[in-house]
């Protein structure tokens, strides 16, 4: 989860690391650090809080100047945030310095062991041990490349290290088993990240990793092996999202700026997914139509909002193929002896790529025999890789810890998976599935006919802004907007809210409703007849208890205005595809909300942008 970068080349080695750590801050921001090699000597800045608080440091105290060194940003696991146990550590010898991303499972045994040597620990992380090993192995070699493998051969866990030599004016050396890692192929200087968002200042030319690989590079090359030595096969790809792409275009925040980016975002996902002959073809997903027509099962495995955009497949997908779905918390799933064998289609929803439960979940499904589809917006991610087809999401960067594009364009990709599925196992007609695209294709407009309206919803957050506890209520696919809802105002605003489905508030939350909750309701569109009828007995329900309610409902929907205090319009759109418009107005409820509390909306406390470790 941690945020990641190493460089060499010929420009300020501090300028650049920071730029990169700045961009991907959103993995962590318990401390932050960077060493350069100078002169035969490293130099090293780091401090806990977030990345502000080293910039600080630095234009009190700078560094050497320097082509060649590393960086971090933290996401605290093992040891507080303090200033000892930020990145980078440096060995004993003072020798080495290194970064790590992930959890070393055996870091105590190691540890262990080291202090039997007579090595002093000043921190409490499992880093540490990584980096006094990593010297200890560099003496007895004098090849950082080589003392890397031979560390990484002892370790266990997941773990991406990048490491310098003070002894080493030339090289940065890298290493990653389950935690991402990307190359950055510069003219005359080459990178390592985390994330692309790191160097795309620099270069949109990027270079994939595969599991248990060690790279090195210089100014003029990169070398890619495995943990044996042997060298390995690479992929080039380009970053089609360019750099002003991260930046916040006069937004206070990226997750505003990125709520607003939905209608491009979706319409980005959708686009050129059609023949001339109105057939769907997703490019990316190569398993055969036979493999496909044969599966009796379908399994969606997810974390957090992507579990929730799992949740809205379920319906879609079932109604459109007629195949039983199950939707899987990643974290779960492989524990709990789940049936899955050649038969069950695997899809997986992740907006990084790389989160290590999803991850996990997935090598479980493929050992037994799944076929594995990913919903992604990262190219080169881990999760792509290791899956036997891809649909990715085309929404740009999301610097924003807590999703909004994400959600919207994995819904999207469930959709347009759904209507591909129907249509090689022909369970619905040309026309139909062409009805359908017709009517994804307006959703983008229909987003933006939200968007336009975002001023009311600034103005019910400012009326709300004491309000302690929240409830959100939906039926059929509305259920999982009310999950998303509740959720986006607990990781932003740090409030009490709760997503339920709407026919099980009698059974049990009915209780906690009074006078002091506001209770937000999508309702159902009109045309879903019985289903609306339900949800218009559910607010009388929570009225009954003295409840405020606030109504998201579609447009010319007179039945439900005696009931609810306030109303946000949606336009009109299928009961199917509702949540593409309905979770808008909650993203905008939050995040205004969030901001009028005075909290940082882009990087909410204790969370990080990506889950990395399991």
């Amino acid at each position: 989860m941690c945020g990641i970068i190493g460089y060499v080349g010929s420009q300020d080695a501090t300028r650049v690391i920071l730029d990169g750590l700045k961009r991907v801050e959103y993995r962590g921001y318990d401390s932050a650090g960077i060493a350069i090699e100078a002169g035969g000597k490293l130099a090293v800045a780091k401090r806990s809080g977030k990345l502000t608080s080293l910039v600080t440091e630095l234009a009190a105290h700078p560094l050497p100047a320097s082509g060649h060194g590393i960086g971090h940003t933290r996401w605290a696991t093992h040891g507080g945030p303090t200033d000892n146990n930020a990145h980078p550590h440096v060995s004993a010898d003072g020798r080495v310095a290194l970064v790590h991303n992930g959890i070393i499972e055996n870091f105590a045994e190691l540890r262990a062991e080291l202090e039997a040597r007579g090595i002093t620990f000043i921190s409490q992380t499992d880093t540490e041990a990584a980096a006094q090993l990593l010297a200890l192995e560099l003496a007895a070699c004098d090849d950082l490349t080589q003392a890397m493998r031979l560390v990484c051969a002892r370790l266990k866990g997941a773990f991406t290290l990048v490491a310098l030599d003070a002894h080493d004016s030339e090289r940065v050396v890298a290493a990653r088993r389950d935690s991402p890692l990307v190359v950055g192929l510069g003219e005359g200087e080459n990178f390592v990240a985390s994330d692309v968002a790191s160097f795309i200042s620099y270069t949109r030319e990027a270079l994939e990793l595969g599991q248990d690989q060690v790279v090195t590079i210089t100014r003029s090359s990169v070398t890619v092996t495995d943990f044996a030595g042997n060298p390995v096969p690479t992929r080039r790809f380009h970053v089609d999202w360019s750099p002003a792409a991260a930046e916040k275009a006069g937004f206070d925040w990226f997750m505003r700026k990125e709520i607003f980016e939905q209608p491009r975002a979706v319409a980005d996902t959708l686009l050129g997914r059609t023949t001339d002959d109105g057939r769907l073809v997703l490019d990316e997903v190569r398993i055969d139509a036979a493999e496909l027509r044969l599966a009796n099962k379908i399994v969606v495995v997810a974390c957090g909002t992507a579990y929730y955009a799992g949740l809205v497949a379920k319906y879609a997908i079932e109604h459109w193929t007629r195949v039983p779905v199950e939707v899987e918390l990643a974290s779960e799933f492989r524990y709990r002896d789940p049936i899955v064998d050649s038969r069950t289609l695997c899809i997986t929803i992740s907006q990084s790529g790389e989160t290590m439960d999803t991850l996990q979940a997935i090598r479980y499904a493929r050992a037994q025999g799944a076929r594995v589809i990913a919903i992604c917006n990262t190219v080169g991610a881990t999760i792509p890789r290791e899956s036997d087809a891809v649909l990715y999401t085309r929404a740009g960067p999301e610097i924003g810890v807590a999703s909004t594009k994400g959600f919207l364009t994995q819904v999207s990709a469930t959709y347009l998976l759904g209507l591909y599925l129907a249509q090689v196992r022909g369970t619905m007609f040309a026309d139909e599935i062409s009805r359908w695209l017709g009517e994804l294709g307006a959703i983008p407009d229909k987003i933006q006919q939200v968007l336009d309206q975002a001023e009311r919803v600034y103005a019910l957050a400012d009326s709300l802004k004491t309000t302690q506890d929240f409830i959100f209520l939906g039926r059929h696919v509305g259920s999982a907007v009310a999950l998303e809802g509740a959720l986006k105002l607990k990781e932003i605003a740090y409030l009490h809210a709760e997503g339920f489905a709407a026919g099980e508030l009698k059974h049990g939350p009915i209780a906690i409703i009074d006078e002091t909750t506001p209770v937000f309701v999508v309702v159902p569109p009109t045309g879903a007849g019985q289903l609306h009828e339900k949800m218009v007995s559910n607010i009388q329900e929570v009225r009954a208890r003295g409840a405020s309610v606030v109504v998201l409902a579609e447009r010319g929907d007179t039945s439900v205005l005696p009931y609810a205090e306030h109303v946000l319009e949606l336009p009109i759109t299928p009961v199917l595809l509702q949540p593409l418009t309905a979770t808008v107005p909650l993203q905008l409820f939050a995040c205004e909300l969030a901001t009028l509390l005075g909290n940082d909306v882009d990087q909410p406390r204790n969370l990080a942008k990506s889950v990395t470790v399991e």
